[in-house]
């Protein structure tokens, strides 16, 4: 069983929480609106099992991490942080990123701002699509009332046996934030729906960034229409699971196994790349000996 230590750092000299887990390949995993580190926990376990460093933090306004700046709140902005963050604990290889909802968000922005340091991105009923279905009209995103969003959250822990799992899990997080700092969880809220990162997504198609994008049949709070405008943007099919907007939560052993093939691939990418820098490093080594026995002998 893989152990999950909670530490602590501070990041633009704001103190931050963050979970780490296992060794290997680096994947940092950013979570959704309201929530944190806490509530992932089996889900980082079971990326963490497959040979990976699960690096997952609390962002600012949860978990107990200070809010960003007025000038720095915005998609940007936390992407921004998710990068000095790595700074600080010393990830200074590509990553992959996974993203649930909000998280998604942050996920494809930091991907897009810094993309040398992404080897993969997925998206797990995310934001950052562009459209939503009122009635029998298609919308903006950005026109969806934030009390429709409400709406839908108490369908996203039902039937009873997916909700015994969920709630105790998300509460651990959800509770507390709300507790601390309501502010943050409406700000963030309000800039969660109102993301449309199509054009960031467009980019990333472009620069050959591997994308995997999955959403839950039975997701209220991000639509299926949005879900297909991102895979339109990033042109990649999609992948829909038959869940709620938390499913990974209820199953993360399943959406351990979803995600087995995009593992894989940045391992092995990895490993290519590992093995193309040991003869530089040797050859490096050697010219280093050749030059201090010229120099003993001279």
């Amino acid at each position: 069983m893989v152990l999950v230590v909670d530490r602590r750092t501070f990041v633009e000299g704001r103190a931050a929480g963050y979970s780490d887990a296992g060794e290997g390949l680096p994947v940092v995993f950013l979570h959704g609106w309201a929530l944190g580190q806490h509530t992932y926990r089996d889900v980082i376990e079971a990326i963490a099992a497959q040979g990976c460093r699960v690096i997952a933090p609390s962002m600012p306004g949860f978990g107990g991490t200070p809010e960003l700046p007025g000038s720095q709140f915005s998609l940007r902005g936390y992407a921004q942080w998710v990068a000095d963050l790595l700074d600080v604990i010393g990830v200074d290889e590509p990553a992959m990123v996974v993203g649930h909802s909000f998280g998604g968000g942050v996920a494809t922005r930091f991907a897009h701002d810094h993309r040398a340091r992404v080897r993969g991105l997925v998206l797990v009923n995310s934001i950052g699509g562009s459209s939503w279905r009122s009635g029998r009209t298609l919308r903006s995103i950005t026109e969806r009332p934030l009390w429709d969003w409400g709406l839908h959250f108490p369908g996203d822990v039902w039937p009873v046996r997916q909700a015994t799992r969920v709630l105790p899990v998300v509460a651990e997080d959800l509770l507390p934030n709300l507790l601390r700092n309501p502010r943050a969880v409406v700000k963030v809220a309000n800039l969660a729906r109102r993301a449309d990162l199509r054009g960031e997504l467009e980019a990333l198609r472009d620069s050959g960034l591997p994308v995997t994008i999955l959403w839950g049949t039975r997701d209220g709070i991000i639509p299926r229409e949005s879900f297909e405008a991102m895979c339109v943007a990033s042109g990649v099919e999609g992948t829909v699971v038959d869940g709620s907007h938390s499913w990974l939560l209820a199953d993360p052993d399943q959406f351990g196994e979803i995600i087995t093939n995009d593992v894989k691939v940045a391992q092995a990418a990895r490993e290519l790349e590992l093995q193309a820098t040991e003869p530089a490093k040797r050859k490096g080594l050697r010219r280093v000996q050749s030059l201090t026995r010229r120099r003993s002998s001279g």
